[in-house]
């Protein structure tokens, strides 16, 4: 790739000129606890489609509202372009040819035109052209709206299809080595929960036949609260009317950085040294166990640096470091005693330190605890470096991605394989 100084190949355009603008249903379809899945703008994240929540209709009302129609474009095909448009804005997704759902109102369909790469037009929305320009044009006063009309009008950078094409390929290659690396942690996560829920959850422990039980759990084991595990610390968010606590090095974690993430490489904002000292008793050190408890109540993840959280999160900083992979999972399985116990009667979880620092957990001998932590160590290692890989190669493509769309890097002469994920659907 070479740098270019001139941008004669760009042209700013609007959506309108490229893609047929359309949305979901907007009938009141009734929801059921299987079928076929019914996915609104809350299930389109920056890391793919997130099916942890999803509704599902009838395979009949899925006829009735996605059939083929010439006067709408409800019925979706390979290669269009899906982002929220309520709520959650502008996180696309590429529909593929094995996808099977249908979308609520909240979900916008562009479907390419004629000379128009899907994968193109897939980054170009990542961009920060394309994100500022949501940012300036979205209404609504309780949450973020685009209407129709608004999409159609937002701007579009156009370049010849066969740069679209090499662009996209460029970054897909970026994409699929993510995915692998993923793909990768999940399998790693997996091992390693399966031997904690083996040793500490069906008791099947190195000697456990050797082992007598009392009341249910091995002799020499304990009955004990999350307390015990070390400090815990409620976090806390710096004033946002002092400018200068924002925009610095320091980590500022809060629930939606947390979620799919072991350890939190990165977060939505970040702090300055001012902001730190703001609040400093809300410091936590590397490798302490965050978990939501206010909203989304009972995520956890590891964090991975000198930092701080907002007031929806409890850290523990374990008295002793050896124990950080059984208390991740130990603090994980309590999911469900955080949301019962801090149910208020509305829809969000709000769980106060003190309740959750009188959760009641089993605490497993200490010798147990160790021959895990020898044994699992090595996995949340590889976890982390691969988290940490996809963080830089994350990097990598967004830096990418604004040079070439703006053409400041040219393709044009390049000789570009495409990667699997552009393969024909």
């Amino acid at each position: 790739m070479t740098e270019s100084n001139t941008l004669n190949s760009t042209r700013i355009c609007k959506i309108k000129e490229f893609c047929d603008v359309g949305d979901g249903a907007h009938a009141s379809i009734k929801r059921q606890d299987t079928g076929i899945m019914y996915l609104s703008s809350k299930n389109f994240k920056a890391s793919g489609l997130d099916l942890s929540n999803v509704d599902f209709i009838t395979a009949s009302d899925y006829e009735k509202h996605f059939s083929p129609s010439t006067k709408a474009i409800k019925q979706l095909q390979p290669d269009d372009v899906l982002f929220g448009i309520i709520g959650s804005l502008g996180v696309p997704y590429v529909f593929k040819r094995d996808d099977h759902f249908g979308i609520s109102s909240s979900v916008a369909i562009l479907r390419p035109k004629k000379n128009l790469n899907s994968y193109y037009l897939y980054y170009f929305m990542t961009s920060n052209f394309f994100q500022q320009a949501i940012d300036a044009t979205k209404s609504g006063v309780a949450q973020g709206f685009l209407s129709l009309e608004m999409i159609r009008n937002l701007p579009f950078i156009n370049l010849a299809e066969n740069t679209q094409q090499k662009i996209a390929a460029i970054l897909s290659a970026y994409d699929d080595l993510i995915e692998n690396n993923q793909k990768r942690i999940a399998l790693l996560e997996k091992a390693a929960e399966e031997i904690y829920r083996e040793w500490f959850v069906r008791m099947r422990f190195p000697g456990w036949t050797q082992t007598k039980f009392e009341k249910g759990i091995p002799v020499g084991w304990a009955v004990d609260k999350v307390n015990s595990l070390g400090k815990i610390v409620t976090g806390k968010t710096p004033s946002k009317k002092v400018p200068k606590y924002y925009d610095g090095p320091y980590l500022f974690v809060k629930t939606p950085d947390m979620h799919g993430n072991m350890f939190v490489h990165e977060t939505g904002e970040t702090l300055t040294e001012e902001g730190f000292l703001s609040q400093p008793s809300q410091t936590i050190p590397e490798d302490s166990i965050s978990v939501s408890c206010i909203g989304t109540g009972g995520v956890v993840s590891i964090t991975t640096s000198k930092c701080q959280t907002n007031q929806q999160i409890n850290s523990v900083i374990l008295r002793d470091q050896k124990d950080l992979e059984w208390a991740f999972y130990t603090l994980r399985s309590l999911k469900e005693a955080i949301q019962m116990f801090g149910a208020t009667g509305a829809t969000m979880t709000n769980l106060s330190k003190g309740k959750f620092s009188a959760l009641k957990i089993i605490l497993p001998e200490k010798k147990h605890r160790k021959a895990y932590h020898r044994l699992v160590n090595p996995i949340f290692n590889q976890v982390q470096a691969l988290m940490k890989s996809n963080y830089k190669l994350k990097q990598s493509r967004d830096l990418l991605l604004s040079r070439l769309i703006s053409g400041k890097l040219a393709v044009d002469e390049l000789e570009i394989h495409f990667p699997p994920s552009m393969k024909s659907n």
